[in-house]
């Protein structure tokens, strides 16, 4: 690894401050950064799903940020802990994954990773080759430093054990387990989402147990989803995939609430951070406009996960399909076969839109057609219009709903 000249304390506490939530402690993290040396800066990721989204990357982004700073980076792959499952900000017990599965996850997450993250700067190590192989003696050595009462404190333990919902055993061990990976590592800053704050104090007492200098705990925060509402998750259908098209990325983006912008530009995009300050000050003058700002973050991001040129290309693209109202040249056929006629010359349209997957059920298609946002041929359909003449269906017919959902009979 190429060294290099770490920046004053002053520049670096700049970036890193950026977006995080907590930094605890702060004085901790200026007194490591003063020493002018690289510092070891640990995220642990438990690959329980295989693709990601920009909520994943959130994290990542700052580690790239602390590699760019000339720190030293440490991705664990927990494919030890992953078995057991991270309990944080959860209400039940997470189901263990099968060790295939973990294996398999972690391949693609650390495909992705690497769109974010610098290779040549990185280490990326699994936890499963030093929890595997713990002995009784020292798992129950290591818990011994913790006390379980301290455990309860813990928010989603407290609620659940109030709520009188089930907490395994095995849960009280994960902290535990995240904390042992600080020391193996030597770790001198952890970061995770805001939900891991315990996991990662945990750490540092751990870390103080064993003799060490503790680790400085840096949470960022929780993105929100492009409903504007909730965590970004794919359970809510608000996400942003890092393995999304470049097209359905940049429509993603150019859906989000306004509200968003400003907090996706700094938690999200690769501007630099008097880019991201003037924006900040756009939004608090008035003088933002929006749809500018979330077309050049949607250039931005798409540009990072696809290549450079790719997110032009998919403004183009948008521009093509939305300004200009024209048909997407790579939308889904389906075959006229699927039109089903009845003996008065109608077709049931909810039914059609479930067959060419423009609706997951019937009742949820009548939903869509009532809302207005049905069109056939860039006609819009009249609401409550769920049975129309077959004449307006054939070969090279186009069925819409929405901004990007398509689908061509032929």
């Amino acid at each position: 690894m190429e060294d290099r000249a770490l920046v004053s304390v002053e520049e670096q506490l700049k970036v890193i401050t950026s977006g995080t939530m907590q930094i605890v402690p702060v004085d901790e993290l200026k007194a490591k950064l003063s020493r002018q040396e690289p510092l070891t800066v640990k995220l642990g990721v438990d690959p329980t799903s295989p693709d990601l989204h920009l909520g994943h990357a959130v994290p990542l982004r700052k580690m790239r940020q602390f590699q760019d700073l000339g720190h030293n980076v440490v991705l664990i792959i927990g494919n030890g802990t992953a078995l057991i499952g991270d309990p944080s900000g959860r209400d039940s017990t997470r189901p263990p994954l099968t060790e295939e599965a973990v294996e398999k996850n972690a391949a693609t997450y650390v495909e992705q990773a690497m769109k974010i993250l610098d290779p040549q700067k990185t280490k990326i190590v699994h936890n499963g080759e030093w929890l595997k192989p713990l002995d009784l003696s020292k798992m129950l050595g290591l818990m011994s430093k913790f006390n379980v009462a301290r455990i309860l404190e813990r928010e989603d333990f407290h609620n659940r054990y109030t709520n009188n919902q089930s907490i395994s055993l095995h849960e009280f061990i994960y902290p535990v387990l995240q904390a042992y990976d600080s020391v193996v590592v030597h770790a001198d800053v952890e970061m995770g989402g805001n939900d891991q704050i315990f996991n990662l104090l945990a750490g540092r007492d751990l870390m103080r147990a064993e003799g060490m200098e503790p680790q400085v705990a840096l949470t960022m925060p929780l993105l929100v989803g492009t409903d504007g509402t909730k965590k970004m998750s794919k359970s809510y259908g608000n996400y942003v995939g890092l393995t999304d098209s470049a097209d359905d990325m940049f429509g993603k983006l150019m859906s989000i609430p306004d509200e968003l912008i400003a907090s996706y530009y700094r938690l999200c995009s690769t501007f630099s951070l008097e880019e991201i300050d003037a924006v900040d000050e756009q939004f608090k003058n008035k003088t933002a406009d929006p749809y500018a700002l979330k077309r050049a973050l949607a250039v931005n991001i798409v540009t990072l996960y696809h290549g450079e040129g790719a997110g032009l290309a998919a403004q183009n693209q948008f521009d093509a399909q939305f300004k200009h109202h024209e048909v997407p040249d790579d939308i889904p056929e389906f075959s006229t076969s699927l039109i089903d006629v009845s003996d008065d010359g109608m077709v049931y349209l909810a039914k059609l839109m479930v067959d060419c997957k423009l609706a997951p059920t019937s009742s949820e298609a009548r939903r869509r057609i009532d809302g207005g946002g049905v069109k056939i041929d860039g006609k819009a359909v009249a609401p409550k219009s769920y049975n129309i003449s077959h004449e307006r269906l054939h070969a090279g017919t186009v069925l819409q709903f929405g901004k990007r959902s398509w689908a061509k009979l032929i």
